[in-house]
């Protein structure tokens, strides 16, 4: 029964997650030594140039960010790893350890069973990253880079959830079983994986709650931040199934912005999505 292997899955990822190691994807494992490097106040950029430069895939993404439009408007190419960081700064790292972990991760083998879902989440996913980006800078005032990296992992719980599912096929066939569970599972397990990865407190909290309704009167921190991106994104690019879940209400977008207000940020955030994908290669 669908039913019981879902709660199998629930059961073995609660044990994975109280014990000492957690089971992750294996193409986590070099944004778990940039996440351990970048939290040494000491660290400086030759020592994360050595650990960039050990993975090809991510080296090569560093220096295509540092030399894409947006971080190189005079147009002198950058071809080493070092130089590549000192342009985009040591958090960038971060961001693009990330990604390269989770387009790693749809390329496997793995994942092959949820091709077309694994294509809407990245989407949806690049959207909320650039919301969250121009929603930082144009109303919270806040971290453009951290807000765009929440957006990048706000549904991490999504992709780990279907890397497990993929060792059951019983599941992977019950369409109705697999959505329920990515739906209501997700930003708990999210929350909790990045908790473990030892994220700060603001990126695991608007994680943790980017799918809990509620009023919001502003836009002033990154839970908020967070929550409001992944509504418009809703509209634009969502990557949940409407004929399994039902419409996403995201009639309070109305309340909370005027049209031409919102066809702003969605207009200004499509160009951060194309310079993002452009940056990272996708």
């Amino acid at each position: 029964m669908a039913s019981a292997v879902t709660f199998k899955i629930l059961e073995d990822i609660a044990r994975d997650l109280s014990g000492n190691e957690i089971t992750f994807p294996t193409f986590l494992d070099i944004t778990f030594q940039v996440r351990a490097a970048l939290k040494d106040p000491n660290l400086n950029v030759e020592q994360l140039s050595k650990l960039v430069g050990a993975e090809p895939l991510m080296s090569a993404k560093i220096i295509r960010m540092a030399n894409s439009v947006a971080m190189n408007p005079s147009g002198r190419e950058i071809a080493d790893v070092k130089s590549a960081i000192v342009r985009v700064g040591m958090e960038a790292v971060r961001t693009v350890s990330f990604a390269v972990a989770m387009e790693q991760l749809l390329k496997s083998k793995q994942m092959q069973p949820f091709e077309n879902l694994s294509h809407m989440l990245w989407e949806h996913t690049s959207h909320v990253a650039a919301l969250c980006r121009v929603l930082a800078r144009k109303m919270a005032k806040i971290n453009g880079d951290e807000a765009m990296f929440a957006g990048l992992v706000h549904d991490l719980g999504v992709f780990y959830l279907m890397s497990r599912a993929a060792n059951f096929p019983e599941l992977t066939n019950d369409k109705v079983e697999l959505h329920g569970l990515l739906v209501g599972w997700h930003d708990n397990i999210g929350h909790a994986l990045l908790s473990a990865m030892g994220l700060p407190e603001s990126v695991l909290e608007a994680v943790r709650d980017h799918e809990t309704e509620r009023e919001v009167k502003a836009i002033d921190n990154l839970s908020n931040v967070l929550y409001i991106a992944n509504k418009i994104a809703n509209r634009t690019s969502s990557w949940r199934d409407a004929e399994l879940d039902g419409e996403i209400d995201t009639s309070m977008l109305d309340t909370l912005f005027d049209a031409e207000t919102l066809a702003e940020i969605i207009e200004e955030s499509e160009e951060e999505v194309h310079s993002l994908k452009a940056a990272l290669g996708g």
